[in-house]
């Protein structure tokens, strides 16, 4: 899962929140030098991580990419499902999308002082460019594929990983539907956490 999944799985708790958030610039034991809420979303989010990447429904459509990324492939799926998440936001959430990234925003600068150098230094970027709403867009998407082959060692295909979503645009909506769903049944059931869920999303 990518920014905007960790995010939204960790319901309202805003120290959860900010864990979730930079679990993937905290490794080891480092967690164990934040505040118990923060050091408890960090090792949330590698619940997280290792729940998607042993879900049946991330390996197959891992196997749609594998032949351009490679042992990347998941990495695109994980943006991918922030995508999907983004663009169908309020079947999977009460309040809309806007109002949730502002929200974000907020506590992410609340708690500037608790994010790795790293993290700081993309902030700025990520909110001024508004990065969690661009992934309801095809284009947004594509542009975060490009950042992030510029910057790691991320395949620069981003326009074939485009061709290939448009191309399997239904198998990527079903199989995100029904792995968002184990997924926020997992953390529900498991970490005492309530997803701010709309009131129509029957069996969510």
């Amino acid at each position: 899962m990518n920014f905007l999944a960790h995010i939204y799985l960790s319901g309202k708790n805003e120290k959860l929140m900010i864990g979730n958030f930079i679990g993937d610039y905290v490794k080891g034991k480092k967690y164990e030098n934040y505040p118990l809420s923060i050091k408890q979303g960090i090792l949330l989010h590698r619940q997280i991580d290792h729940f998607t990447d042993s879900h049946l429904n991330f390996r197959e459509a891992k196997k749609l990419l594998v032949s351009e990324y490679k042992l990347y492939s998941g990495i695109v799926i994980d943006l991918f499902y922030d995508h999907f998440l983004a663009k169908n936001w309020n079947n999977y959430s009460n309040v809309s999308l806007r109002q949730f990234t502002k929200w974000t925003h907020a506590v992410l600068l609340t708690n500037f002082f608790h994010l790795p150098k790293r993290v700081q230094g993309f902030l700025p970027f990520l909110i001024q460019n508004r990065r969690l709403e661009s992934y309801s867009t095809v284009n947004g998407i594509q542009k975060s594929l490009e950042l992030m082959s510029k910057y790691t060692s991320l395949p620069g295909k981003s326009e074939k990983a485009m061709e290939i979503m448009k191309y399997n645009q239904q198998f990527f909506e079903d199989n995100f539907a029904v792995f968002i769903k184990d997924m926020i049944n997992f953390v529900e059931n498991n970490y005492d956490i309530k997803i701010q869920k709309p009131d129509f999303a029957i069996g969510v």
